[in-house]
């Protein structure tokens, strides 16, 4: 398998107050690994670090085997990587259309047409013309991920893709997730606070503490309670 993603030795933080603590792990072509943690112990730092919204003062991080670290965000966009954040971060006054356009703009030359990304979120299709925030929260969520899938990207990062949605979509999205890393060959990192559904997603997981990577393991290992009682508090 191909190394998509490799972080090594991860150190970040805020001014003076440091929350990543030498984190490491990859991410293979083809693979989802959920990232999972209670709150605050540094899972979005990382992701904002990744996507180079926060520079790393310390450590490496490649794509695609090339080094990323340090580079602002629409250089690592352009290199391949597409970010869903918390919240989704559509633009509300846009139209669907028009902020699948962002996605592939964002991502230059090699970007998908928004026809690319109906065969995974056909209803899309139908409220083309509609502003983003007259859309199902749900239907939000599906188009912050088709417009990241917009740029044909080698890595997804996506943090929270269930927060605020009804669990009948969240089984949807759950599909649409395996589906797209089955076709499109992606890696995906997974912030997830829903268990349920990062262990059906997931081809690993790993677990943070106090900006650290502290367990690793496939999802079957996090259906024993003594691992989940141990590192997430259930």
């Amino acid at each position: 398998m191909t190394t998509m993603l490799e972080v090594v030795d991860i150190h970040a933080g805020y001014g003076a107050m440091p929350v990543l603590a030498g984190v490491g792990f990859s991410v293979f072509g083809g693979e989802t690994l959920a990232l999972l943690g209670r709150n605050g112990v540094g899972k979005s730092t990382l992701m904002r670090t990744l996507i180079g919204l926060l520079p790393p003062s310390r450590g490496d991080i490649r794509m695609d085997g090339e080094p990323i670290a340090g580079l602002p965000p629409h250089r690592i966009a352009r290199r391949g990587m597409a970010f869903v954040p918390q919240g989704r971060g559509i633009f509300g006054k846009l139209t669907v259309r028009e902020n699948l356009l962002v996605g592939a703009r964002a991502a230059g030359a090699e970007a998908a047409g928004p026809e690319e990304v109906f065969q995974y979120f056909p209803v899309l299709k139908e409220r083309l013309g509609d502003r983003a925030g007259t859309l199902s929260g749900g239907q939000q969520q599906m188009l912050a991920i088709a417009r990241a899938l917009c740029g044909r990207p080698k890595v997804l990062l996506l943090d929270e893709p269930s927060e605020g949605i009804q669990p009948n979509i969240v089984q949807e999205i759950a599909r649409l997730i395996r589906r797209i890393v089955e076709s499109a060959g992606m890696a995906v990192l997974l912030v997830e606070q829903n268990l349920d559904l990062a262990l059906q997603v997931a081809d690993r997981c790993m677990v943070m503490e106090k900006g650290r990577i502290v367990h690793e393991g496939a999802p079957d290992d996090f259906r024993d309670e003594t691992v989940l009682r141990s590192y997430l508090a259930i």
